[in-house]
Parts: structure tokens; C-alpha cells; sequence
């Protein structure tokens, strides 16, 4: 077992983890952080995609350990108190989603691409969403909500 430390969602957080184990897995059942979704825990699907130090990883490939000093933010750690985020609430306009079991995932990876790259494109951003699979809709609703975002923000 080893002792980590780890700040999520802006909170000092730690555990005592088995060297393999996930940093999905610490989230979910160690933190109760449950709103970081496992998919296909192959990094294929990228439901788990939190954000690391300010890049989106896939939580289901990354050990609980690797994280160890890290700043992570999850799903739960998005959104003001009083309400949505500014792309949670695009997406929520958008009628992005369906069923919500990719959400997260989308929302985490889409976070961390337009805080670096907030004059995104249409193509720039399906580039950087490709990496993310849903079930339910046809993608362009999510690519709407992610673009209605981008705008938002522009206009301040």
C-alpha cells in the first residue's frame, strides 16, 4: 500500500492505494467522486477523462500513485455553486446529450482543449473530440454545444 496526496477539485485529498490501482478507481470508490464515468477501461471510449495538471487523461489508464502531488478536477468540480459552467450550460442548450453516460467524459475533454484553444473551430474541435465515443447522438449536437461555448466565452 502507499500513502498519496492529491488535490481534487481545489480540496487536499489522500489515501492509502494499492500501487495498480486506478486513478478511476481512487475517484469513484476511495474519494466517492462518481460522476467520472468507466467505460471500456481500455482509454478507448474516454468516459473516465478527467483533467491532470491541466491536460485531459484518461483516469482508467493512469495509476492512482502516478497522481500522487497532481491538481486533478473532475466532472463534480466544474460547476459554480450556483449553477452550470459556461460550456455545461451551452451543452444543456444544446441538447447535447442523451443518455449522460459520456457526458463527463466529453465535458472533461472538452474543458481542457478550449482552455488552451478558446478561438476553436468547428474542425479543431471535432479533431479534438474524436478521441471520445457516444452512443446516442450523432456528435453534432455535442460539437453545437462545445461551439456555442467557444462563442460565450468570446463575447465575455
Amino acid at each position: 500500500m502507499v500513502d498519496i496526496a492529491v488535490t481534487v477539485n481545489g480540496v487536499a485529498r489522500g489515501g492509502c492505494v494499492e500501487p495498480r490501482r486506478t486513478l478511476a478507481d481512487f475517484l469513484r470508490e476511495d474519494l466517492d467522486l462518481t460522476g467520472t464515468h468507466v467505460g471500456c477501461e481500455h482509454g478507448v471510449c474516454g468516459a473516465c477523462t478527467v483533467i491532470v495538471d491541466g491536460r485531459a487523461v484518461r483516469s482508467c489508464l493512469m495509476l492512482a500513485v502516478q497522481a500522487a502531488g497532481s491538481e486533478v478536477t473532475t466532472i463534480e468540480g466544474l460547476a459554480p455553486d450556483d449553477g452550470l459552467g459556461l460550456l455545461q450550460q451551452a451543452m444543456w442548450d444544446s441538447h447535447s446529450f442523451q443518455c449522460g453516460f459520456c457526458t463527463p467524459g466529453f465535458v472533461m475533454q472538452a474543458t481542457a482543449f478550449l482552455s488552451a484553444h478558446p478561438g476553436a473551430d468547428e474542425q479543431e474541435i471535432r479533431a479534438a473530440l474524436s478521441g471520445n465515443i457516444c452512443r446516442c447522438t450523432g456528435y453534432q449536437s455535442i460539437i453545437d454545444g462545445v461551439l456555442l461555448a467557444a462563442e460565450r466565452s468570446r463575447q465575455g
